[in-house]
């Protein structure tokens, strides 16, 4: 309950300040506010997260700080900061390895971190503004989005660069289905199709829909393709076998990770809201075969656009930017089914 009141009377603080307008709150009841956890001393905008699940070690890019937070879930708080870093985007584990991988946008190089020592242990070099990350357990590869128009695929083992796919744009959210790559490429407005043993792009289902396709989600068992779009936000739901619109929801704007829960069905999206206005945690439930309902609209800071859903654990977690004089925090929410 004091969580709850605390971030109550800290948005009404906000909404104030700024004179925006919130939508209306629904939901609630499908995500319990369980912990605040400090991220002090963190300026401007926060990028991707990871965990490591075995010790609940939660990974946070502080891009605004050229930092990454490496904040304990069960201690409540941060542990480490790893600095010196250029604008940190993507991040994942390799818990195989007890590695940290870490993703630069500035300069776009790729760290390897030891996760108990935090020592530097490799870096990968590539062209510029690397981004979004996704690590195969299965194969012990790992791809990075980033340039002007690539997804390098790195050797998790030999810390090398083993393969690379041209792409039109910048990629940005992109999931793995076997052996095929689905990519976010929102500069031309397309879904591309990547043959991953072919390191070529084969096909563009994006049907023309404009309107800035960042996150992504995959139903793999499903066949289904979840894509949060921004301005104005929408989530559409594509088959993957035949490249059609399945659905298209309303979403609140600056959507910029997506979840698909394969047990209960359900999608979790984290919004930033857009210009002085508050970011929205929005659910959407599996109806029917070709219908999802938003059953949540959780209000979240504005900017707090990115997200992490820890199914293994029942956590949904957002970590939310600085405002004026308070630290950014880390919300970690409670699953209710």
């Amino acid at each position: 309950m004091k969580y709850k009141f605390f971030h109550f009377l800290l948005f009404m603080g906000v909404w104030s300040f700024s004179g925006c307008k919130g939508q209306e709150t629904f939901g609630e009841n499908y995500l319990q506010l369980t912990k605040i956890i400090s991220l002090p001393g963190i300026k401007g905008r926060i990028d991707h997260l990871d965990i490591n699940l075995k010790d609940q070690i939660v990974y946070i890019a502080a891009l605004g700080s050229n930092a990454i937070e490496v904040v304990d879930l069960n201690k409540e708080k941060v542990v480490h900061s790893i600095t010196g870093l250029d604008e940190p985007q993507g991040i994942g584990y390799i818990p195989q390895n007890h590695e940290i991988f870490i993703a630069n946008g500035g300069n776009g190089d790729c760290y390897f971190y030891n996760a108990i020592t935090f020592e530097k242990l490799a870096t990968i070099h590539l062209k510029s503004d690397a981004d979004d990350v996704r690590y195969d357990s299965a194969d012990k590869k790992i791809y990075v989005g980033y340039g002007s128009g690539g997804i390098a695929i790195i050797d998790a083992d030999k810390h090398k660069q083993v393969g690379d796919v041209k792409l039109p744009a910048h990629p940005e959210g992109f999931q793995i289905d076997k052996n095929l790559l689905y990519v976010n490429l929102p500069g031309p407005d397309m879904i591309g199709v990547v043959d991953i043993k072919k390191l070529k792009l084969i096909g563009n289902i994006s049907k023309n829909y404009r309107s800035g396709n960042f996150p992504m989600a995959l139903d793999a068992t499903g066949n289904r393709l979840f894509i949060g779009y921004r301005h104005p936000g929408k989530l559409v739901v594509m088959d993957t076998k035949t490249g059609n619109r399945i659905s298209v929801s309303e979403l609140t704007n600056d959507s910029d990770d997506l979840f698909y829960d394969e047990l209960t069905k359900r999608v979790y999206v984290s919004c930033g809201g857009g210009y002085a206005s508050l970011g929205y945690i929005n659910i959407f439930q599996l109806q029917s075969s070709n219908t999802y309902k938003q059953i949540a609209n959780i209000p979240t800071r504005n900017g707090a656009r990115t997200s992490l859903l820890v199914p293994q654990l029942n956590l949904f977690l957002v970590p939310e930017p600085s405002v004026y004089t308070h630290d950014g925090e880390l919300m970690v929410y409670k699953i209710k089914k």
